[in-house]
Parts: C-alpha cells; structure tokens; sequence
C-alpha cells in the first residue's frame, strides 16, 4: 500500500548528502538550512545545569523562561506579558498546532517554507498559494493576494490564516515595512489571522535596515513564532516560542495550542527551558555571538550570491538568514542540451555531476518547470568547530582558506552549470 506521507524533503536530502559524504563522496552541502556554528560555553553551561529540571512542569512552560522569551520580544517593540508565550521543542509544533486550531483556508507566499503546505494539508486545509512580489520574498503581493481572497469567497471558500515569514525562507530577502504594511491592511480588511514566523530576526544582513513586525501593525490578530534553532545553531536541542497576542481572540488561540501541546508534547524539556531563560535574557556574551553570526552569514551568503549571478542566474538580494534562490531560466536553453528541463533535475545534475547539493523550487510551492532551488549558505563556514570560531572571528572571513577554497569550487561548479560545449568537445 502506497502511503500518502513522506519524510520533509530538506531531511531526506540530508540523510542522503550524509550517506554519499559516508561513502567517499565528496559533496559541498547547500541543501539544508541548519547552521552549525559553534556555541559559547555559556550556552553549554545553562545545558548541564538544567539537567535537574525532571520533572514535566507547566504546559506552557516555565515562567522564568516565558518571562525571558517575553523581554526579548519587549526589547524588540512588542510589549509582552509572560502569559502570552508559549514554549515548545521548536516552532514546528507549535506552527502545526496553529493550523490546527484555526479553522479556514491557509493562505501562504509561493514560494514558501516546505513544511507550511504540508503541516496544513495533514488537517485537511486547503492551501492558498500567492506569488511573492518581484524583489522580495515571505509575504503575498497584496494585491495578487486580494485577489486569491476574493476568488475564494466566490467559490464558497473560508480563507482565514495567512503565514508570513520574516526574513524569508527560501528566498532570503527580508520585505520592507511598506510592503508589510500593504499586506496587513489586505488581511485586515479580509479578516485573516496572520503567524509571522521570524525565527531569523536575529540575523539581519544590514542591521540598520527597519525591521516590522505584522504583530506591530495588527496586535490582535497576529502570532509570532520564533525559536533558537537558526540564530544559535541549536536546531538539535529543539526550543522554540510563540507569542500570542492579547484579547480574546489570542486567548483562544493560546488555549488552543496548549490543548493540542498538551495530547502532543507535553511540556518542552526541562533542560530546554533552563536554555531558553538565559538565551533570551540575552546577556552580553548572546548579544555579541548573535552580532558576530549575522556578519558571517551574511558575508559568505553576498559571497554565493555574486557566484549565482556571475554565473547568469537571476536571484533576489538577501537581506537575513542565511538562503538565496536562483533562477537559472537565462541558461535554459544550455540545461536542455545535459537533459535538465525542470526543477527536480537541475537539483539532480548538481547533485549528480557537480557534488553540489540544493533543494528545488518545486518542494517550497514553485512550478515543477521551473529551474529555480534554494541555497542555504548556513554550512559553508567550516567542517570543524576550529574552522567555524576562525571564520566567526574574522574580518574577512572570505580570506580565510577554508572558506575560500569551497567558494572556489562552487563558483567553478556554477560555470560550468551553464558554460555551452564547444563543437569540439561535443
């Protein structure tokens, strides 16, 4: 019997990158968005010392820990009691749990993250999906996003969640605080609710560019989720939050999520929440491992952006996190000529011919035609802890020969992507 479910497609490619590397082969991995960057030892510290929190404690969880994740979000403009957090082992569950509990449609930026879809589709939601502006990437166009709403109520349809991501995975980019805006005034109008997942808040390219929040906008219609997963490299140790929004319409949501945490996860891990309290306290030594993080993704993602774009592809400016998203329909005409005429191959080739692993456009939304992939950059700083302190302490970490050389390779591998055979060699 043929089963409906499959692993996520950014896992499966992992397992199998991990598989060839196992077997000899050599593969610069781009296909999984996990950083791996090394922890200060106060991190590791706040581990071992909350290995006496046992027992499974409040579902919500623990209140120095809401009280923690609730000033991080103070700090960042939006004033938050500890009773409006909710903790989970990562936002995945806690996105999930969302769509549970709202009822509706669920409207998403196509592109979008790859689990979006699939977490809604498993509660019989049906998806909505709207193409992203021209320039950036995690919101709808608003009016293409008007649009698709009004369709739906023609066909008797009940949109009524909208998943903004900010900054953008895949794209990377990061929208504007105008085109925010246009999309919540949509949203208002419509009366949708809306998640913002910024779970790469705290890795902007330009830090002085103005970061809005829809939760800023539309306070009592708008969950944020975040967690610690891509900012601190702790994918592993699975912590995520959510804050949710005051009123009745928040408290529903919150006690929504709690019911369904409660048949599900429990409580996130005790040691998990010893983490959360002093991370999101963000002492000094966070603050400045964060500012050195950001840095360094966003120097080596500009670096592979110049790589892409040499190479003839189009692809958005980044401008958080750490993913680009090519379109290599300008070599179009050359791919055909190696049998590559869609998506699936292209990553394939890469994969197969050139040792570069990347994940199609097709698995975030995109059309199955189109030669387009996301780039994670998040794992090209070193193979060892050594490698990625020296590329994080850097100046120019671009100069340092570990970096360089694995730049080197992907911008030969690129080229040859999409270089035409001469008569001769063909």
């Amino acid at each position: 019997m043929t089963s409906r479910f499959r692993i996520a497609p950014n896992l499966a490619l992992d397992e199998k990158v991990a598989r060839l590397r196992a077997a000899g082969t050599a593969v610069v991995h781009l296909g999984f968005g996990e950083s791996r960057l090394p922890l200060p030892a106060e991190v590791r510290d706040l581990l071992v010392a909350g290995t006496d929190r046992r027992g499974y404690g409040a579902v919500a969880g623990a209140e120095d820990a809401r009280a923690a994740v609730a000033g991080y979000f103070t700090r960042r403009g939006l004033p938050t009691d500890p009773d409006r957090i909710v903790l989970a082992p990562g936002s995945k569950p806690l996105l999930m749990a969302l769509t549970a509990v709202i009822d509706g449609d669920v409207v998403l930026p196509d592109p979008s993250w790859l689990t979006y879809a699939p977490q809604a589709r498993l509660f019989g939601r049906r998806v909505r999906p709207v193409a992203i502006p021209a320039e950036h990437g995690g919101v709808p166009d608003p009016d293409l996003l008007a649009e698709t709403l009004r369709a739906a109520r023609r066909a008797d349809s009940a949109p009524r969640l909208l998943v903004l991501t900010l900054p953008d995975n895949p794209t990377g980019t990061l929208a504007p605080p105008e085109l925010v805006r246009r999309v919540c005034a949509v949203a208002e109008r419509e009366d949708l609710l809306i998640v913002s997942d910024e779970i790469y808040r705290d890795l902007p390219h330009r830090p002085q560019e103005p970061f809005l929040s829809p939760a800023e906008i539309l306070p009592d219609r708008t969950v944020v989720t975040t967690g610690l997963s891509k900012s601190l490299a702790l994918g592993g140790w699975r912590i995520g939050a959510a804050r949710f929004p005051a009123g009745a319409v928040g408290d529903r949501l919150r006690d929504g999520v709690l019911a369904v945490a409660s048949e599900v996860w429990s409580t996130m891990p005790g040691p998990m929440q010893e983490v959360a309290a002093g991370v999101f306290a963000e002492p000094p030594v966070i603050v400045r491992h964060l500012r050195d993080s950001a840095r360094l993704h966003a120097t080596v993602t500009a670096a592979m952006h110049r790589i892409v774009t040499d190479a003839g592809a189009h692809c958005r400016t980044p401008g958080g996190g750490f993913y680009l998203y090519p379109d290599f329909e300008p070599a179009r005409a050359v791919l055909a000529t190696r049998g590559v005429r869609d998506g699936g191959a292209l990553q394939d080739h890469l994969l197969e011919e050139h040792g570069v692993a990347v994940l199609a456009g097709h698995h975030f939304g995109d059309a199955p035609e189109a030669l387009r992939f996301r780039i994670a950059t998040s794992l090209l700083s070193g193979e060892t802890d050594e490698e990625r302190w020296a590329a994080l302490r850097a100046d120019d970490p671009l100069r340092l020969p570990h970096v360089a050389v694995v730049l080197d390779r992907l911008a030969e591998a690129f080229q040859r992507l999409v270089h035409r055979p001469s008569r001769h060699a063909q």
